[in-house]
């Protein structure tokens, strides 16, 4: 099963809250990455986020460090695998709808991601 985790990144210039949280994907030879302003809960209401570049893999493995280019430090606060339930694309890199089940120690469940305007809503539950 592919993997995914979920990062605090503090100290990131371009973040006016100082802190955000990115969810990674496995996806090939990179992670599909959004920014999340809050973590999703299991109440089912929509976190905004924002669909970032793609992240290496070494992200999935590391517990903490800095970021290269003096983007701040990010540290894991969740890992585990995920399945693709359902994608409106065959290839999850161009999907903008896209339902998962999470197996990790915080977030686990369905996950369901979608393009809405210029962003992203992300739901647990």
């Amino acid at each position: 099963m592919p993997r995914f985790a979920v990062l605090e990144h503090t100290g990131a210039p371009d973040d006016p809250a100082g802190r955000h949280f990115d969810l990674l994907l496995e996806n090939g030879a990179a992670c599909r990455t959004w920014r999340l302003l809050s973590l999703p809960t299991a109440d089912g209401h929509a976190v905004v986020a924002m669909e970032l570049p793609p992240h290496r893999l070494v992200w999935l493995d590391r517990l903490e460090g800095e970021v290269s280019g003096g983007r701040g430090f990010a540290r894991r606060v969740d890992a585990g695998a995920y399945g693709l339930r359902t994608s409106d694309a065959d290839d999850l890199s161009t999907a903008t709808v896209i339902v998962l089940e999470l197996a990790g120690a915080t977030l686990s469940g369905r996950l369901r991601l979608e393009m809405v305007g210029e962003g992203w809503a992300v739901r647990l539950g």
